[in-house]
């Protein structure tokens, strides 16, 4: 029998705390975990030992870190060493601009990318073996970057987010049951609506 990758313990969604960012194109990640609780009957407790809201799903923690984007490797990497987490365990979801609205991408590793939360994981965890799925949310096509990534989504665009939510958490399900492979021949190629 084929062996497969060894299910996530944590699952972290990167995000920026507070109200004002609640909606926010950045926040992707935050909106994925909250799918994920719901769906588990869980729901998310703030922990100062963390910096973190956490919620338990099983065997599985989520994690939507309070340090903002930039210092995301922060509670991650307080996680990881307390609870002796290994980076191939982890999961890390967050927003991408080079992916359109919606596209879903899992890789088992690789470069942050640009982007600089999960640059600060990487850095914390002294690896870039860490699986993560990034969720397309368009490019600042006439603005610059972080009036994009900290701007809310526009009325039109909320049914294309809602879909990649339920489709990411689909992929996280898939992820955990089948092994991180099998969710990436069936998400990475899934077609934008």
């Amino acid at each position: 029998m084929e062996s497969r990758a060894p299910l996530f313990r944590l699952i972290v969604g990167l995000g920026n705390p507070g109200l004002e960012y609640a909606q926010t194109r950045h926040n992707v990640g935050f909106m994925i975990l909250n799918q994920l609780a719901d769906r588990a009957g869980t729901s998310f407790r703030s922990s100062q030992k963390w910096n973190a809201e956490t919620a338990v799903a099983s065997t599985v923690t989520l994690c939507k870190p309070l340090s903002f984007m930039n210092l995301s490797g922060e509670p991650v990497a307080a996680l990881s060493r307390y609870y002796k987490i290994e980076p191939r365990e982890m999961l890390m979801i967050l927003d991408d601009v080079a992916l359109p609205l919606g596209k879903l991408r899992l890789r088992a590793s690789g470069s942050a990318g640009g982007h600089n939360g999960l640059q600060s994981v990487i850095e914390h965890l002294g690896t870039v073996e860490i699986p993560r799925l990034r969720v397309g949310i368009g490019a600042a096509a006439n603005r610059p970057l972080t009036s994009h990534v900290l701007g809310r989504f526009s009325p039109d665009e909320l049914p294309a987010l809602q879909e990649s939510i339920v489709r990411a958490a689909d992929a996280v399900a898939v992820a955990q049951r089948e092994g991180l492979e099998a969710a990436m021949n069936q998400f990475n190629q899934q077609p934008v609506k």
